[in-house]
């Protein structure tokens, strides 16, 4: 690095550790009794300062907003103030925010619920279920899924889950995870934890101490990702499969509002949900969710193929805009006929990510319809220092890359349509990339107006990942044990 450049990255870093910290907080203005205020999962009691809102309706999630409490006064009365008047504006496209750079001068950012109107492109027919394809890379019990449904018919039609979590050696994020999902409201579901190339015994006397029956543990030696969700697909008994990860707090009713959608749309595939910071106590956490985070918007949106959406030109190859993989679900039978996901994909392999965003788009085009619903939320804890954002910012790079290799060497028949598109795809690399001034901090919450923060050096990391990524996949092609995951323990 040259000194000019070292010294630019040094100032980065500067601006970087001045950002302040935002407290995170949810507001019910329907709630039982009247608006409820609360912190975000494991945050401390709200008091004078810039919050980050999640504002609820009768229970659902319907906006976020970036506002300040003056000091002396009440965050109650402040907060719901502020959300009674940041709300009944729909956005002009799903996730779209106010002005980020508003946001630190005390003005709100809010995004609401807006239905658009390819929401109501249902049909009755189903696509069926397609031959299996590709590297065919997990199997499972369906007779059991079908014998345990049967079981439990006082389910009422609601269908059986089962829920993967894949983790490696994080045995403390893990607990808090697991204690949120066995809160759930959903009546039948299962719950799956993949040890993904233990290096100690922690997670196995984890689950087996504290959460005995009520847990599955199963194992899986090949490090990756993806391989440990193979793993967990194949061990699978529900007729959906959920994934998130070890490092989110799922809300009460995440797993009800993430599969009720399979019950309503015999051609639907896949379902993705709103994914929102626990905390934001530190300025990496801060400019993580000013860049866009995790969240896509609270517009329920369901793409399908058969009507590709007219404002996405790209699709379905930017699959960053459907949801990511801390809070997702399949129909397990759709998920099991095109292979799973890619075992060269995913953090913990070369690749450095993709997984998620292959499975997706496999299943798309396969004739299968996505729906995102911002309904089905998980808090997720962000990484907390700059070391942590450079590596996340090049793994995004990297991971998108890979993934589209992955696509296009599984589906060679995929390569005109890609290269058609490849001008504009370009052109979208370099916006979602681009260097935007870092002056006066992150402002979380303004998702898809590309106003936010993003420093030289995190862009130049996330292009030298996209650079890097067909290079990583093919690496992890050709590593040992590449293959389906294997259940075990």
């Amino acid at each position: 690095m040259s000194g000019g450049a070292r010294a630019r990255t040094h100032e980065e870093i500067r601006r970087f550790l001045a950002i302040g910290a935002v407290q995170v907080a949810e507001l019910d203005l329907e709630g039982e009794g009247g608006s409820g205020l609360r912190p975000g999962p494991g945050s401390p009691p709200v008091t004078h300062g810039e919050v980050f809102l999640l504002v609820r309706r009768a229970g659902r999630p319907v906006g976020t907003l970036l506002t300040r409490v003056p000091e002396g006064a009440d965050p109650r009365t402040v907060l719901e103030q502020a959300a009674r008047a940041g709300h009944g504006r729909a956005p002009e496209h799903p996730a779209a925010g106010a002005d980020a750079g508003t946001a630190r001068k005390g003005r709100r950012t809010a995004t609401d619920a807006g239905t658009p109107a390819r929401e109501g492109r249902r049909t009755a027919t189903d696509a069926g279920t397609p031959a299996r394809e590709g590297r065919g890379t997990a199997t499972g019990p369906r007779t059991a899924a079908r014998e345990n449904r049967e079981d439990e018919a006082d389910g009422g039609g609601v269908p059986y889950v089962s829920v993967v979590v894949a983790t490696r050696e994080r045995a403390g994020q893990l607990a808090r995870a697991l204690d949120s999902l066995l809160a759930q409201e959903h009546p039948r579901f299962e719950i799956v934890v993949v040890d993904n190339a233990p290096a100690t015994g922690a997670t196995r006397e984890l689950v087996r101490r504290a959460y005995g029956e009520r847990v599955r543990y199963v194992r899986e030696p090949v490090p990756g990702l993806a391989a440990a969700h193979n793993t967990g697909l194949a061990a699978a008994r529900g007729e959906v499969i959920a994934f998130t990860d070890d490092d989110v707090v799922a809300d009460p009713r995440w797993l009800t509002e993430l599969t009720a959608p399979f019950a309503a749309d015999p051609r639907l595939g896949c379902a993705t949900g709103l994914i929102l910071p626990a905390r934001l106590r530190t300025p990496a956490q801060v400019l993580l969710e000013s860049h866009g985070g995790f969240a896509k918007g609270f517009a329920p949106t369901t793409y399908d193929p058969r009507d590709p959406p007219r404002d996405e030109p790209l699709f379905p190859f930017t699959a960053g805009r459907f949801g990511s993989g801390a809070n997702m679900a399949f129909r397990t039978e759709v998920l099991r006929a095109v292979g799973g996901f890619d075992p060269a994909t995913g953090a913990g392999t070369p690749a450095r990510g993709g997984d998620d965003l292959y499975g997706f788009v496999r299943v798309l085009t396969r004739g299968h319809r996505l729906h995102y619903t911002p309904y089905a939320l998980v808090w997720h804890h962000h990484r907390e220092t700059w070391a942590d954002l450079e590596a996340q910012a090049y793994g995004y790079g990297a991971g998108l890359t890979a993934y589209l290799t992955a696509i296009l060497v599984g589906r060679p028949a995929l390569l005109p349509a890609f290269l058609a598109r490849l001008p504009r795809g370009l052109a979208h690399a370099r916006a979602l990339t681009a260097v935007r001034d870092t002056d006066g901090g992150g402002a979380p919450g303004a998702h898809g107006t590309r106003a936010h923060p993003w420093p030289r050096r995190l862009s130049r990391l996330q292009r030298r990942g996209m650079v890097y990524g067909p290079l990583g996949y093919l690496r992890a092609r050709r590593a040992p044990g590449r293959t389906a995951g294997r259940a075990t323990g």
